[in-house]
């Protein structure tokens, strides 16, 4: 679909629609893991300051729940790029 002229070129709405969702993807899908790990990490950290021998087995449990997390954000990534590479 084609729009108006801007210099005299043509904007194509279909792309500048692809653009904008993508940088809405990206930016608002990555804020909710981010402040996911953040927790996380708060809550681990706290936990090793009340019992320090425990760090070994507090970061062992902290991993799954970190990567469980990031994918959130891996797919807010993936579905960017494919809609800019694929518009």
């Amino acid at each position: 679909m084609k729009g108006f002229c801007v210099d005299g070129s043509i904007v194509n709405y279909t792309k500048v629609a692809a653009y904008l969702g993508a940088a809405f993807t990206i930016s608002v899908g990555c804020i909710g893991p981010a402040i996911g790990q953040a927790m996380v990490a708060s809550k681990a950290l706290e936990s090793v300051g009340k019992n320090p021998e425990s760090y070994g087995n507090i970061s062992k449990m902290m991993i799954l729940p970190l990567i469980l997390i990031e994918t959130g954000s891996i797919y807010c990534l993936i579905i960017s790029l494919m809609l800019l590479f694929f518009s």
